[in-house]
């Protein structure tokens, strides 16, 4: 059974830092592509960072603009997003997916995500 569990997401003030962190299990977790996803209130759900299996590949999404940097570790099943210079547009709840298919680069749909990690940033 696949499970996806975020955390790491608080309050913090603009100009700040935090780290979110996702633990998988139920899967071959170093086969496939991780990604960081989030939604603000009355806003799509948008792809912030992803992260090939082996960790040698990354994208983001424009908006982070080298802010945000996503990793992984393959041997605790663990993907982190690490998010500097935090702004208020940056306030949703951000959520961990996990490619639908192995070894696909970059995953282009997704069957599984988690329940989402709360990131407040005050302004």
């Amino acid at each position: 059974q696949v499970q996806l569990v975020e955390s790491g997401g608080g309050l913090v003030q603009a100009g700040g830092s935090l780290r979110l962190s996702c633990a998988a299990s139920g899967f071959s977790f170093s086969n496939y592509a991780m990604s960081w996803y989030r939604q603000a209130p009355g806003k799509e759900r948008e792809m912030v960072a992803t992260i090939s299996g082996v960790g040698d590949r990354t994208n983001y999404g424009e908006f982070v603009k080298g802010r945000f940097s996503i990793s992984r570790d393959n041997v605790n099943n663990m993907v982190f997003l690490q998010m500097n210079s935090l702004k208020p547009g940056d306030t949703a709840v951000y959520y961990c997916y996990k490619g639908e298919r192995p070894f696909r680069w970059p995953a282009k749909f997704y069957d599984h995500w988690g329940q989402g990690t709360q990131v407040t940033v005050s302004s």
